[in-house]
């Protein structure tokens, strides 16, 4: 063998072992790679994970919270009702007793012309009873305006005393009446609709 093909083959050798080498560390740069690659698609799911529990707390917060607002909202509604049906009520019982001060002043008049039509006596020729009829007519006209507003005249004489439409100013021993029934009305009390706006002031059996 000359040196030629000495050469040659020495070459050719070299050559191959290099590639080999070469083909080598490719193969083991592929397999880092495709472990690499590996991990990062390990991470990428578990970094998905995450990010998809952490959305599913941000929508349960949120649904919490949406839920505490929509409890807030029905509790202002019905405090709101309530407010209302509360002022509705008082306007209404205002405005039903707004009369009430009125006539507890004109109270005292009717009074005084009750004092003076008790003057009378039967005979309604004499002066006295023609000086009178007109105090009557006068009378008679604000007893119809006192009903016409619901204002009604305690019934007392012969019940039994009552706090809250009697105030007892005197007493009395009654043969034949038991204790605590009222013997006279010494002051008419009155009544606007079903409230006492005064009471009565009366003599009491003892």
């Amino acid at each position: 063998m000359d040196k030629e093909e000495k050469y040659e083959k020495h070459e050719h050798h070299d050559y191959e072992k290099h590639y080999d080498k070469h083909e080598d560390k490719h193969e083991h740069h592929d397999k880092h790679c495709d472990k690499h690659k590996d991990k990062k698609c390990k991470c990428d799911k578990h970094d998905k994970h995450k990010e998809c529990k952490c959305h599913d707390d941000k929508l349960e917060e949120s649904l919490k919270r949406i839920k505490e607002l929509e409890e807030e909202v029905l509790k202002a509604k019905a405090d709101n009702i309530n407010y209302r049906k509360r002022k509705d009520e008082e306007v209404s019982k205002m405005l039903e007793f707004a009369n009430e001060d009125l006539v507890k002043d004109i109270l005292p008049s009717i009074d005084n012309f009750e004092r003076a039509i008790n003057l009378d006596d039967e005979n309604l020729d004499d002066e006295l009873s023609k000086f009178l009829a007109g105090f009557k007519m006068i009378y008679c006209h604000l007893v119809e305006v006192m009903e016409k507003y619901d204002v009604k005249v305690i019934d007392d004489k012969g019940k039994a005393f009552d706090p809250k439409f009697h105030q007892a100013v005197l007493t009395e021993k009654v043969e034949g009446m038991e204790p605590g029934m009222v013997v006279e009305v010494m002051q008419k009390g009155y009544m606007l609709k079903d409230k006492v706006i005064r009471p009565a002031m009366v003599k009491v059996s003892e």
